[in-house]
C-alpha cells in the first residue's frame, strides 16, 4: 500500500474517478459500463488495493485498443437454475462482468437462500473484495474466486507455471464494526505488487519469486520472467490455487492450466476465456440478520482487543479498509510519480485531459 512521500502525489478521489470514466468512454465503452469500471477501480485505490486501481489502466486501455477486451460486451445468461447461473461475459472488462454476476447471485439468494454464479469469457476484474462486498450490502455473505488470466505460479514441487495467483475474497456483514473482508492471492504476494516493483524498478523482497532452474530467489524485477511466483504457505497455497482455478475454470467452461491464454499474448494465440465465480449466502436463512451482525461485532472486538505481540498489532481482515477509505477520501489517493506519468501518457493516447492537470 502506498503512503505519501516525496515520490508520490495525492490525487483527489473525484478527480481520479472522473479521469477513469473519461478514459473508458474514450475507448468506446457505454456511459454505464465506463462508470462501473471507474467506480470499481477507484474503490480499489480508496481501500488500499493499489495494484488493482489506476495502476491497471495502461494495460486495460492497451487491450481495449487491441480488441482483446470488448468495450461493448453483451453479457448473457446461458444456464440458470433456482440457485445457480452461468453467464457469458462476451470478453468484456471483468469489472462489468463480475458486477453483473454478483447482482445476479444476490437475486438468486433472495429467492433460495444461496446464489452461485459462474462466468466464462470474462477478463481481469481488479480487487475481488469489490464483488464479495456486493452481497454484504444485502445482508449476505459474499465469496469471489477467479482463475487468473496469466499463469505465474508452478504447482508445489514443480517449475512449470501452470497456475495463476488465483484470488479468493470473502466478505461477512457486521453491525457497528466494519465487515470482515479477506481478499488474498494464493501466491506470497499478488501479481500487482510484483508489477509495481517492476514499474518503479525497485528490488523485490526475497521469497516472492524463485528461479525456475534452481529455486533460488529472484529480487531483480527485470528478471521476473525467469521465475515463478512462490505460493503462500508452500503446498497449501498451491493446492488452494488449484481448487479455486478448477471451480472458476472448468466448472464454468472456462480456461485452466495449459488452456489459459495470456491476454497480452500476440494475436492468433487464441481468445482468453477467464473464469470467475461469485457466491451470495443469505444470512437470514440461518438466524436473524441483526443477531448475526451483533455476534460478528462481538467476536471482532474480542479478536482486535486480544493481547498482541510486543510492539505488534492484532489484525482482523477488513478492519483497516474503512479507515483507509475515510483518509483517502479526505486527503486523496497516493500515486507514485512514475505511475502518474504513465497514466498521463494513456490520457494523451486517447485524447482526454491528463490526470495531473485535473488535480
Amino acid at each position: 500500500m502506498l503512503t505519501p512521500t516525496e515520490s508520490t502525489k495525492l490525487i483527489p478521489a473525484a478527480a481520479l474517478r472522473g479521469f477513469l470514466d473519461d478514459v473508458f468512454r474514450a475507448c468506446g465503452m457505454s456511459e454505464a459500463d465506463a462508470a462501473t469500471v471507474a467506480a470499481a477501480m477507484l474503490e480499489a485505490d480508496l481501500t488500499g488495493s493499489d495494484a488493482h486501481g489506476v495502476f491497471r489502466l495502461a494495460g486495460y486501455v492497451r487491450q481495449l485498443k487491441r480488441g482483446v477486451f470488448n468495450p461493448r460486451a453483451k453479457i448473457s445468461v446461458i444456464e440458470r437454475g433456482p440457485a445457480t447461473a452461468l453467464i457469458d461475459g462476451d470478453q468484456g472488462l471483468g469489472h462489468v462482468v463480475m458486477t453483473h454476476a454478483a447482482k445476479l447471485a444476490v437475486e438468486l439468494a433472495l429467492a433460495t437462500g444461496v446464489g452461485w454464479v459462474g462466468a466464462k469469457r470474462s477478463n481481469h476484474a481488479g480487487a475481488g473484495a469489490i464483488y464479495a462486498m456486493i452481497p454484504v450490502e444485502h445482508g449476505m455473505v459474499g465469496i469471489y474466486g477467479a482463475q487468473s488470466s496469466v499463469l505465474h505460479m508452478a504447482p508445489w514441487g514443480g517449475t512449470e507455471p501452470l497456475l495463476g495467483t488465483n484470488p479468493l475474497a470473502v466478505a461477512i456483514p457486521a453491525g457497528k464494526e466494519a465487515p470482515v473482508v479477506l481478499d488474498i492471492a494464493t501466491s506470497v504476494t499478488s501479481n500487482g505488487a510484483i508489477r509495481t516493483h517492476q514499474l518503479e524498478n525497485r528490488p523485490m523482497p526475497e521469497g516472492w519469486v524463485m528461479n525456475r532452474t534452481d529455486g533460488s530467489a529472484i529480487t531483480d524485477p527485470s528478471r521476473i520472467n525467469e521465475g515463478t511466483y512462490v505460493p503462500m504457505a508452500e503446498y497449501k497455497g498451491s493446492g488452494l490455487s488449484i481448487i479455486i482455478g478448477l471451480l472458476a475454470g472448468p466448472l464454468n467452461r472456462a480456461a485452466f492450466g495449459r488452456d489459459v491464454r495470456d491476454f497480452a499474448a500476440p494475436e492468433g494465440s487464441g481468445e482468453p476465456n477467464v473464469g470467475q465465480f461469485v457466491v451470495a449466502l443469505d444470512v437470514a436463512r440461518f438466524l436473524p440478520l441483526e443477531t448475526f451482525k451483533a455476534e460478528i461485532d462481538r467476536h471482532v472486538r474480542d479478536l482486535a482487543s486480544s493481547r498482541p505481540l510486543p510492539g505488534g498489532e492484532v489484525r482482523v481482515p477488513g478492519q483497516g479498509r474503512v479507515a483507509r477509505r475515510v483518509e483517502r477520501e479526505q486527503t486523496g489517493v497516493p500515486l507514485s510519480t512514475v505511475l502518474l506519468a504513465q497514466v498521463d501518457e494513456v490520457a494523451k493516447s486517447v485524447g482526454v485531459t491528463p490526470l495531473s492537470a485535473r488535480s
